[in-house]
């Protein structure tokens, strides 16, 4: 495949988007810490990456995919994170690419594994600078236009739509409870980082489904869960967790299916 090819990929319309975010955000904000973060959170992961594919012997590919999850995971993570960190963070989300599979492929969203892990284990800021949490709400048109290009290449407009709106609604059902303080989470960088999870992340095609009926189930339950964690624990994690959640689903749903395959090929 030439490069001119890869570009119209998916993966090549989401490295040239992201791209994109992190040198607007730099520029705008005048701090260029995330450049910095992003070469380190890139250059971990494909490291990473080339080592589990040769430990694994897969046949080599273009990192596409460990470069994503770099970008990323710097894009969100704060440009203040250590840069070990950063290293680690990036280290732990391809682990959980090789460690954790089912039939070869991921079980959960590598970056959303990640991001996890390094609150839980180093209690690492996140700003979600990239997905111009910190700059003028107008920036928020660049990224929806970013998103829906990616989200039309990957099809993936079902889900997106399933977990932004019973997000909204939960969220809505809380603030008239006045339950885990709903509104924030209607402010930067908490809406922000709403978008870019639910058009960047959450779409990712190895580890979220293909049919219009499970990218719904998929995209309601990721939400609920996310919503619910917000309101008890608040925070960022919230939607690393509804996604997850979401990822367990699919792979126990895709268990039980080859297990009832195999019971009706041995009868």
């Amino acid at each position: 495949m030439s490069f001119t090819q890869w570009l119209r990929t998916p993966k090549g319309y989401v490295m040239i988007s992201i791209m994109a975010f992190m040198l607007i955000a730099a520029v705008y904000s005048k701090d260029f810490r995330g450049v910095l973060t992003s070469f380190i959170a890139v250059g971990v992961s494909v490291s990473a990456d080339s080592l589990c594919a040769s430990i694994a012997k897969k046949k080599r590919a273009f990192p596409d995919s460990a470069m994503i999850t770099g970008m990323i995971l710097a894009l969100i993570l704060s440009t203040s994170t250590s840069y070990y960190v950063v290293a680690a963070t990036a280290l732990i989300a391809i682990l959980s690419k090789y460690l954790l599979v089912f039939k070869k492929k991921p079980i959960f969203n590598p970056a959303a594994f990640g991001l996890l892990a390094s609150i839980l284990l180093f209690k690492a800021g996140q700003s979600w600078w990239g997905a111009f949490g910190d700059l003028p709400a107008w920036t928020s048109v660049i990224l929806l236009f970013g998103g829906y290009m990616i989200t039309n290449r990957v099809n993936k407009f079902p889900m997106v739509f399933s977990f932004l709106g019973t997000y909204f609604v939960f969220l809505l059902i809380m603030g008239i409870f006045h339950m885990g303080g709903a509104g924030d989470a209607l402010r930067s960088p908490f809406l922000n980082a709403t978008l870019f999870f639910a058009l960047f992340m959450l779409t990712d095609p190895p580890t979220s489904p293909a049919k219009d009926r499970d990218q719904l189930i998929f995209g309601i339950l990721s939400a609920v869960i996310g919503a619910v964690v917000y309101g008890i624990f608040g925070g960022l994690m919230y939607l690393f967790i509804g996604l997850l959640v979401g990822n367990l689903y699919q792979y126990v749903l895709k268990r039980v299916t080859a297990s009832t395959k195999s019971a009706g090929i041995s009868v």
